[in-house]
């Protein structure tokens, strides 16, 4: 089974044409250093966890510009450079001659749905959401308002438009988010007192949540939902977190709480667009009181995410293939053993694996 794996940063993302939107004003480069390292990592993980299979050939596209993403890649893996500017093209070409093709970007700036579409439009057979609930997920403030809809808990809070001062009555601490964002891109903690001048772009403002920040990843397809073993996220101090990994050192009566949020979180957004396929990330804080009563939803990631890197450690057998299947509408078979930690950094395996764990207010990526 030929897979085509496309990774916005690596496969030439950078030199398209949504890279300032992805990237903000800072200018591509000065700005783009921490996802590249995040990319990085999750294509050597991809990669590795992929050659677990016989039956997997593995192509990745690669920016021309890149080395071999930092390290020697593993034998067997078919590679084709792409052009400058070319990322969307070398897409659609590779996606329609393969039988699925594995996309990672992020959702700002419409980077990720303009890839999936395009890829589908040329009858590739794409590991992804639909098209709604990727818009719907790619948009914090229209999933807060889907998943409340939906029953399901998320913090309260309230979308800023363009130029819109914070109200008074807004009770602090708080935290703010830009509507469309990946990684913790644009996430700040407004404390108590504190003021927020207005800004030229709409964003969303919402109660900070004390307790454990928590991501789950799901396997979606025809047959279900299928929760993976639950995340412990990690982040930098400050009053503007930077998402750094995490670790599966959950209890297990938590693990059990995220893991049942995490598929109402997943059915919330898919009943009111169509069932996903492929791979969701929710992201969530589980809050002191052990009914699960203060927990709260706060993003749903339409994509692969950072915790493919620790959870891929976990398994005897190809996770990537497991989503694949998953997909293609069989059950999840995948054996998840219980003797690692899980561990993981955005930046993949080494130094910079040292993390630091906050459970209070952190605010989920």
């Amino acid at each position: 089974m030929r897979v085509v794996l496309y990774e916005w940063c690596c496969s030439g993302g950078l030199w398209g044409p949504d890279a300032l939107d992805v990237v903000g004003g800072e200018g591509v480069f000065e700005g783009s250093a921490g996802l590249v390292a995040e990319g990085r990592a999750m294509v050597m993980a991809l990669l590795k966890d992929g050659i677990r299979s016989p039956d997997l050939q593995l192509e990745l596209l690669l920016d021309a510009h890149l080395p071999a993403v930092g390290v020697d890649l593993p034998v067997g893996v078919k590679v084709t450079r792409v052009a400058r500017g070319n990322d969307g093209g070398a897409l659609v070409r590779a996606a329609a001659a393969a039988d699925w093709t594995v996309i990672v970007a992020p959702e700002t700036g419409g980077a990720l749905a303009a890839r999936v579409a395009s890829a589908r439009s040329a009858g590739a057979r794409v590991a992804a959401p639909a098209a709604a609930f990727i818009d719907v997920a790619g948009n914090k403030q229209a999933t807060a308002l889907t998943l409340a809809g939906a029953g399901v808990p998320v913090p309260a809070g309230r979308i800023l438009l363009s130029g819109e001062p914070l109200p008074e009555e807004f009770i602090r601490p708080a935290v703010v988010k830009a509507l469309s964002s990946c990684g913790g891109d644009g996430v700040m903690l407004l404390p108590r007192g504190a003021d927020l001048p207005p800004a030229p772009v709409p964003r969303r403002i919402e109660a900070a949540v004390a307790g454990t920040p928590v991501g789950v990843s799901c396997l979606c397809g025809p047959a279900g939902v299928f929760p993976l073993p639950p995340v412990r996220h990690h982040f930098s101090a400050g009053p503007t977190p930077r998402f750094l990994g995490g670790d599966i050192g959950l209890r297990p009566h938590l693990a059990r709480r995220a893991s049942s949020l995490a598929g109402r979180a997943v059915r919330g957004i898919a009943d009111a667009t169509q069932p996903p396929c492929g791979w969701v990330g929710i992201d969530m804080i589980l809050g002191e009181r052990e009914d699960g009563a203060d927990d709260r939803v706060l993003e749903v990631n339409p994509r692969l995410t950072t915790s493919f890197v620790g959870l891929s450690k976990l398994g005897a057998t190809s996770l990537l293939e497991a989503m694949l299947s998953v997909a293609g509408g069989d059950p999840c078979r995948w054996p998840a053993l219980s003797g690692g930690d899980g561990m993981f950094s955005v930046a993949g395996e080494g130094p910079d694996a040292c993390l630091v764990a906050h459970d209070e207010g952190s605010p989920g990526r």
